[in-house]
């Protein structure tokens, strides 16, 4: 995120990212929306972020990927179609030179609101 001002709020983010990913970053927000529409928007950590009782979902654009956090547990499925896009502590990348795979996102953002909200 370098030198990146704090944003505001999503919208302030997903304006200072680049032109290229911004599509990316509000179908996330969309998804996120509709598979948990009683979660609230909000920034934590300068990333978009969404709470239910607590936070339960960050995500965050970057040079080469979109990373989301925290990491998800449980659910063996899940953890096996997420092997190629967990990163060295369990967080996710999902690198910009290939195809964002939003099912994928839609599930780990219904078990991150399950674990975590």
């Amino acid at each position: 995120m370098g030198t990146r001002p704090k944003p505001a709020d999503i919208d302030a983010y997903i304006a200072a990212t680049a032109p290229e990913v911004r599509g990316i970053l509000e179908e996330i927000r969309r998804i996120v929306k509709t598979q948990v529409p009683e979660a609230t928007e909000t920034i934590s950590y300068q990333m978009p972020t969404f709470r239910l009782k607590r936070i339960f979902f960050h995500f965050a654009a970057f040079k080469t990927h979109i990373g989301i956090y925290p990491p998800v547990k449980g659910d063996e499925a899940l953890q096996q179609d997420l092997l190629p896009y967990r990163g060295e502590k369990g967080n996710l990348k999902f690198p910009l030179n290939q195809p964002i795979p939003y099912e994928l996102i839609r599930r780990v953002a219904a078990a991150l609101a399950q674990e975590n909200g």
